[in-house]
């Protein structure tokens, strides 16, 4: 009986050995930290689609549309070089064009972060109804750019609700958006009124994160009012204005429905800020390349005033440990 066990025995060691297989066993393919990083791969996989699809795809279609002449009636394309960027030292809109886009663009950034500041550290109180006053400054902020332009088209006319309102005060307003002082200050502010509801949110979340014994320890030291916010809001909630600053920018340079609905960059080209003058070019005279070659300053721009506010981040902007 025992010699069949041992013979049994003999033959599973056997059987094991065989199936064991031949020299060093390497660790497993599928570890753990593999399986996380494919993981963390598929995760930023549609995002990363997306960017090449929409942001890096068109970008280097447009340097391959600013290197040709494209006929759009007949199809044709000829290799021009260079020849677009040369003509930009020689459009006599341009100038003004840019004048306009840094009037409309130093416009906007001014309200829009001072007024969403302001407005945010007054509403940063408990009082009754501060929830109704949040929601109607924000409120502009999800109502359609075009909906929105077109309602103060109808205000800024000529006989429309603003003069109207200035008439009941003996005031003659003037034609805002046929005169070009007038439609520039039209077009910031309907573009602050609607997109200051974000900022705010942004300052007001900032805001509510500073520390509370910070304000109780400056004033038991007699920090007036005005020391409270420059020496303690404003450093606090830097990053914060950092962040709303470059948002600003960006946004202010790509403006376009507010131009293009409200004075169609008239009257002449006060109004014709950059981003108006590429649609213009590429889709109303057909100069596609031309068209892209301004779309390409136009993204250097945002690019450095980016990385330039960004590098300043470090002269002015608090980072708590």
């Amino acid at each position: 009986m025992s010699g069949t066990r041992a013979a049994e025995r003999a033959v599973v060691k056997s059987a094991v050995e065989t199936a064991r297989p031949s020299g060093p066993v390497g660790p497993a393919f599928w570890t753990t930290r593999r399986r996380d990083v494919l993981t963390g791969y598929l995760f930023v996989l549609p995002q990363l689609v997306g960017v090449a699809v929409f942001v890096l795809l068109p970008v280097g279609m447009a340097i391959w549309y600013s290197l040709n002449k494209r006929n759009v009636f007949t199809g044709k394309q000829t290799f021009v070089g260079g020849a677009n960027y040369a003509a930009l030292a020689h459009d006599p809109q341009l100038p003004k064009v840019l004048l306009a886009t840094v009037l409309f663009s130093v416009g906007v950034v001014i309200l829009n972060v001072t007024l969403g500041l302001l407005i945010a550290v007054l509403l940063n109180r408990k009082f009754r109804g501060v929830t109704v006053f949040r929601t109607l400054f924000f409120s502009p902020v999800v109502v359609s750019v075009v909906a929105w332009t077109l309602v103060w088209g109808f205000l800024l006319q000529d006989n429309g609700g603003i003069n109207g309102l200035l008439g009941t005060v003996g005031i003659d307003g003037p034609n805002w958006l046929q005169e070009g002082d007038t439609a520039m200050v039209s077009v910031i502010v309907s573009q602050v009124v609607r997109s200051v509801g974000v900022n705010m949110v942004l300052f007001l979340a900032a805001l509510q994160g500073v520390p509370r014994e910070l304000y109780e320890a400056a004033r038991i030291d007699g920090a007036s009012s005005r020391t409270l916010f420059t020496r303690i809001t404003l450093p606090m909630i830097s990053p914060t204005v950092l962040l709303t600053v470059i948002v600003t920018v960006a946004g202010a340079l790509q403006s376009f429905a507010q131009i293009a609905v409200l004075t169609g960059g008239g009257p002449g080209l006060s109004t014709t800020v950059l981003v108006y003058y590429v649609f213009q070019q590429a889709f109303e005279f057909n100069d596609i390349g031309y068209g892209s070659t301004l779309a390409l300053m136009l993204l250097s721009f945002v690019m450095l005033l980016t990385l330039l506010q960004w590098q300043l981040r470090r002269k002015w902007v608090f980072y708590e440990d």
